[in-house]
């Protein structure tokens, strides 16, 4: 009986220990870093000092020019599209509630389609082109 209860007790004890390591771990970030909250003052300073990133807008490849976009607008969703010279880019697509999108040829080319697909009723293709270096729907 004696063992027993010396078990238990040793067991209880290693059990106890590892819970708090890992608790210390957990309390100072698993990596070590401070996991301290900042004060107003702190977070001021912090974002005062901190230094800005550029944004990458433009697909991958594809050069700088393609910055600019144009919402087009229509019942199955919205695109946003970019031209240069002739060719056009779909920089993001979003379909309206009740639609999904069925298919998207982005470009850089000619022209670029999506389609958006209803849960009923007809699909809604939009075709992109340039005219006079700005996107605009067929």
């Amino acid at each position: 009986m004696k063992r027993l209860v010396l078990a238990w007790v040793v067991t209880a004890v290693a059990a106890t220990a590892a819970s708090l390591a890992v608790l210390g771990l957990v309390g100072t970030g698993l990596t070590g870093a401070s996991s301290r909250v900042l004060s107003q003052e702190d977070a001021r300073a912090a974002l005062a000092t901190a230094t800005p990133r550029a944004a990458t807008t433009t697909p991958a490849g594809t050069p700088a020019q393609w910055q600019q976009g144009k919402l087009i607008r229509s019942a199955g969703g919205t695109v946003i599209a970019s031209c240069t010279g002739d060719q056009v880019v779909l920089r993001s697509w979003s379909p309206a509630q009740g639609y999904s999108v069925d298919g998207v040829e982005p470009g850089p080319a000619n022209e670029a389609t999506v389609e958006f697909e209803p849960d009923e009723g007809e699909d809604v293709e939009l075709k992109i082109v340039c005219v006079n270096g700005s996107p605009a729907a067929q």
